[in-house]
């Protein structure tokens, strides 16, 4: 029997379900009525971790979740066509599909034999995390200025072997293989 947790006892970035669906609680606030007899409500901003939507949604204090049976497993990037990206879970050594609803924009950071997280719930793939920076070669970006140096506060545009565009420093050239944070698709420095 999994665990029950009170609306109260939700946290930021804390998992549960409802309703037979797991959510990612990605803010809390509570509210204390003022006036007796008042009850305490609880909005959460969550994700549905199945179809990616996020809603706000207010709780009573003591109304309960069950705990998800969420679990991550070590994967490796294989490649994508048509039908979704497929992945090499390294635990079973299964082949798991995914369509491209699951992965939202994690194709941009995604390169051939990358390990990433494979989410599981109930025993089935339901989407990825991705690592928090990921290491990408420069496709193209126009020529870097003479004298341009690491501590110049101009950027340009490059186009990274994925497809993605992000702003690099002056000094950074075709073949350059550079890091990008994957929540913020900002440059993180020089591989």
């Amino acid at each position: 029997m999994a665990a029950l947790i009170d609306a109260i006892d939700v946290k930021r970035k804390m998992y549960f379900e409802l309703e037979n669906v797991p959510y990612l609680c990605l803010d809390v606030e509570v509210s204390t009525p003022t006036a007796r007899g008042g009850q305490t409500l609880v909005r959460l901003k969550m994700r549905n971790l199945l179809t990616r939507a996020v809603f706000d949604k207010t709780f009573k204090a003591s109304e309960k979740f069950k705990e998800p049976d969420l679990e991550d497993a070590e994967a490796s990037y294989l490649y994508s066509d048509g039908d979704g990206s497929y992945f090499l879970d390294q635990t079973t050594f299964e082949t798991i599909m995914l369509g491209k609803e699951k992965l939202g924009d994690a194709l941009d950071f995604l390169t051939e034999g990358m390990m990433i997280k494979l989410e599981k719930f109930n025993g089935n793939a339901i989407g990825i995390q991705l690592p928090q920076q990921v290491e990408l070669k420069v496709d193209y970006t126009e020529p870097g200025v003479r004298g341009a140096t690491a501590s110049g506060g101009n950027s340009k545009l490059a186009k990274l072997e994925t497809g993605i565009e992000v702003k690099v420093p002056l000094f950074i050239e075709v073949g350059d293989a550079v890091k990008v944070y994957t929540e913020t698709r900002e440059f993180a420095g020089r591989a």
